[in-house]
């Protein structure tokens, strides 16, 4: 048993160095946006919305690939839409990952052509239970695969010939979050025959969560032949995305048996061949879904990476700048993407234009030593980071006292920022709507926290000045400089300005107000 779980660990890992490699082809990370599923449907279409990108300051866009527009005609290929896309892409100096959109879009197999959907017989559907036909091609159907295999095969081959060094097309999506929806699992006759010959009941129970992990991994399985075809014709970064089980959803009331985090090690064992498992991230808990896809291996394995997060999918609104922050800092994101961004308003894509104004400076950094990704909302508002003896207390921008926005019924947006370690005692600080103190230790200790107004007077009386006082012990870190900065192609630094006085609160904290977009030198030192 020792044996089997050192092989165990070994292959993952050996699987988890060979998806690192594939990601090192990537150019850059990806500063993305992802398209309104109807987005490019025409040419017109196309060469309308593919500028907008650039001039929103992206440098990838990721672009749904239909297989009903692509095989209208069964054996007969249409490339037109994603030609179009690769010139306009290549014009505008913009990187391209192609969803495909084949079986499966957002559970359903609405993609899916006429002829293969007309032709239940050839390309039987998922059943419920009870026996109800779904909208669901089944994943158990030999025919279904190779229909879908064949149209894939033929996507990658034509990328290979039109844009062979993947100068343009840098990562696959296979199908779009795969799930199971009304049933935990197809119940229809395929399904029920690999169901009782790998003895599913036996081995996991037959509860709707037996029932997932029994259709994650056969999903899985599904998407590997697709997988390995692609590493064969054109071998690029593949992944696969999943709409969250959140809100207390139970199998079947969410896409269920997509690449989840609970259902990873079901997925890694079904296709080995996928790069990652991405989280499409809508709901509520940002840091946390992050957490969950970012997942590094125990340091006894060697400290492999299990799954590099990526986010194909976010809610793209007015918070989306400061979560990409957030993700690239804390979790080295390989990169992010608000959906439906051609769909958004000025408003909220204002927010992703600005972070990754920031991002492209920083992501210029020579060595940076250590990174860390800060988000903050009315509710989540305080961080405290200890760095080797410089203890980092990070906060909302409004719990300052003095905004007003802070305390007169103003929603706060969420402020966020990545913090970037150059050395001792020398920071740098990437963001919105942020404010951070430095202390040591001991200071931190036994310091009293006081509000204090803008002009660092204490706003009302703390008690008589003659009460004891503790006698305090140990040393304490200051604020040498903190300088507003761009950060040029080859990684130097041009001043831009010095924040003091006012700005840094008399030497107390470096601060980004909200609304504001900044990339911060800090400078400390020991007294």
């Amino acid at each position: 048993m020792k044996r089997l779980i050192l092989s165990l660990i070994a292959l993952v890992m050996m699987q988890s160095a060979i998806a690192d490699d594939r990601l090192s082809m990537l150019p850059c990370p990806i500063l993305g946006g992802e398209l309104s599923n109807s987005a490019t449907t025409s040419v017109e279409d196309i060469d309308e919305v593919m500028p907008r990108m650039r001039a929103l300051g992206l440098n990838t866009v990721l672009v749904p690939a239909y297989w009903e527009l692509m095989e209208p005609v069964e054996g007969k290929f249409d490339f037109t839409l994603i030609d179009r896309t690769i010139d306009v892409a290549r014009r505008e100096q913009l990187h391209v990952v192609f969803l495909w959109f084949g079986v499966w879009k957002n559970s359903m197999s609405c993609y899916a052509p006429g002829w293969f959907k007309k032709d239940t017989k050839r390309f039987p559907r998922a059943m419920t239970a009870e026996g109800k036909q779904m909208e669901i091609a089944s994943c158990f159907s030999d025919n279904v695969l190779q229909a879908d295999l064949k149209a894939f095969s033929a996507l990658m081959r034509h990328i290979r010939e039109k844009d062979p060094q993947r100068e343009v097309v840098i990562m696959m999506q296979i199908e779009n979050e795969i799930g199971m929806l009304e049933s935990a699992r197809d119940h229809s006759p395929l399904a029920e025959k690999v169901y009782k010959k790998e003895r599913w009941a036996e081995r996991y129970g037959t509860d709707e969560y037996a029932d997932e992990k029994f259709m994650a991994l056969s999903y899985a399985r599904y998407v590997e032949h697709l997988a390995k075809a692609a590493r064969e014709l054109h071998d690029m970064p593949l992944y696969v995305n999943a709409a969250m089980n959140s809100r207390g959803r139970r199998p079947g009331e969410y896409p269920s048996a997509g690449p989840l985090a609970h259902l990873i090690d079901f997925w890694h064992d079904g296709a080995p061949s996928i790069d990652m498992l991405a989280p499409d991230i809508y709901d509520t808990g940002f840091k946390s879904w992050c957490a969950q896809y970012a997942m590094p291996l125990r340091p006894q394995d060697g400290g492999a990476v299990k799954n590099r997060l990526f986010i194909p999918e976010s809610r793209c609104c007015e918070n989306s700048g400061v979560r990409a922050l957030y993700a690239f800092g804390e979790h080295q994101a390989i990169g992010f993407s608000p959906f439906a961004i051609d769909q958004a308003s000025e408003k909220e894509t204002e927010s992703v234009t600005k972070a990754y104004t920031l991002l492209r400076q920083v992501f210029n950094v020579k060595h940076p030593l250590k990174t860390w990704g800060l988000l903050f909302d009315q509710e989540d508002r305080e961080r405290v980071i200890d760095d080797n003896g410089v203890v980092m207390t990070c906060r909302h921008y409004f719990t300052l006292p003095w905004d007003p926005r802070a305390t007169d019924g103003t929603t706060w947006p969420e402020g966020g920022a990545m913090l970037i370690r150059l050395g001792k005692y020398d920071y740098l600080l990437a963001g919105s709507g942020v404010v951070i103190d430095f202390k040591t230790p001991t200071e931190k200790q036994q310091t009293e926290q006081k509000h204090l107004g803008e002009d660092g007077f204490a706003e009302a009386s703390g008690g008589s000045i003659q009460q004891a006082k503790k006698h305090f012990s140990g040393k304490r870190l200051g604020i040498l400089s903190v300088d507003e900065v761009s950060i040029a192609d080859d990684g130097t630094m041009q001043y831009l300005r010095r924040h003091n006085g006012d700005q840094t609160h008399q030497g107390r904290h470096a601060r980004i107000g909200v609304g504001e977009w900044k990339v911060l030198h800090i400078k400390l030192y020991e007294y």
